[in-house]
């Protein structure tokens, strides 16, 4: 039988100049890697037109089988990804987007669930963490859209959680496992973020229901402010694949993570019980400095680091996979979406 003969496509921007439906076949998809290293999976367009939303909604079971089996994916090379069509996406993946409450850091909102990545200043950089693992509610999905990169730096690090746990020490694990992680908090002294900005309401009794509802013992302190303390979890298992992860922010919160110039400040202005933010084991007895130095070493080790490209998009299994901030120099725009929580 002949075969109808196909139309030969000399212009490279046909695909994308003709008005037709998407185009969502998945071998318009190709699979690359950055590196030796198996995160991230890199998916890419073979031809110019295909539309990320469309291919992405009609291979959500792949795309969600292999971001469970590999913890984070770069989508790259996809034209026309704005701040609408990452919501977008977001949406058709991992469901709509989470507001972030009981907040760690400062952020922006910038409409339908979307976030600026955290706004600390560009010359310092973000130790690696799983997003909210200070809690005990967490975002499954946490998704990044580059909308702007950096002149230099800026890089947003990644390493597999399960390949931390494996290399952390066995008695560091094991006084981890046993006592799990103390945050102690403290706002209002005009340091680190408000009890309002963290909760997101100027009323001090829902702060006290989102407590209650979520295991954190509070305390009032003078006129406003307040302490919480909470005992969360530091080795936790996926509950798709039962695989163990390093699941905390010991090594982030603890004052060890400040500069030393602000750490002495703050120790010797407000005292170690005011300190902003700081951790413990779960009994209250102190963590060792050198396992908080141990776990960072690991995280160095384990990280992998890629230059960002503009209309970039990450997607990454929160409980898998770590992520942090190198330093940058020149305009940077990030954005962020959770998704997907994980009770």
């Amino acid at each position: 039988m002949n075969q109808r003969p196909q139309p030969v496509v000399t212009d490279p921007n046909y695909l994308t100049a003709r008005k037709r439906k998407p185009i969502m076949s998945a071998n318009l998809v190709q699979e690359e890697s950055l590196s030796d290293n198996p995160l991230p999976l890199v998916l890419r367009p073979s031809l110019n037109g295909v539309d990320l939303v469309a291919w992405a909604t009609a291979n959500r079971k792949s795309i969600l089988d292999n971001l469970v089996r590999i913890g984070g994916i770069l989508f790259r090379g996809f034209a026309a990804v704005t701040a609408e069509s990452f919501h977008a996406f977001v949406l058709a993946i991992c469901g709509e987007p989470l507001e972030y409450t009981y907040r760690s850091t400062p952020r922006t909102h910038v409409g339908n669930g979307i976030y600026t990545s955290t706004e600390y200043p560009a010359d310092s950089s973000i130790p690696m963490h799983n997003e909210m693992a200070y809690t005990r509610s967490w975002p499954m999905k946490i998704a990044f859209f580059s909308a702007l990169c950096a002149k230099e730096g800026g890089e947003t690090p990644i390493a597999d959680s399960r390949r931390v746990f494996q290399q952390i020490a066995p008695d560091v694990r094991d006084r981890f496992l046993r006592n799990g992680v103390l945050y102690v908090r403290n706002y209002g002294e005009g340091v680190d973020l408000s009890w309002q900005e963290v909760f997101r309401t100027d009323e001090k009794e829902q702060v006290e229901e989102h407590c209650y509802a979520h295991g954190i013992e509070y305390e009032w302190k003078d006129q406003n402010r307040l302490r919480t303390r909470q005992v969360c979890q530091a080795i936790a298992q996926h509950p798709q694949t039962g695989e163990t992860v390093w699941f905390n922010q010991a090594h982030l919160f603890h004052v060890s993570a400040l500069p030393a110039v602000i750490r002495e400040t703050l120790l010797s202005t407000v005292g170690e019980e005011n300190l902003p933010r700081n951790t413990y084991y779960g009994d209250g007895s102190p963590i060792e400095l050198a396992a908080l130095e141990h776990i960072r070493e690991i995280y160095q080790r384990e990280s992998v680091a890629f230059p960002w490209q503009t209309g970039d998009i990450l997607l990454l299994d929160n409980m898998l996979t770590a992520h942090g901030r190198a330093p940058y120099f020149g305009p940077r725009k990030v954005l962020v979406a959770m998704a997907d929580p994980n009770n």
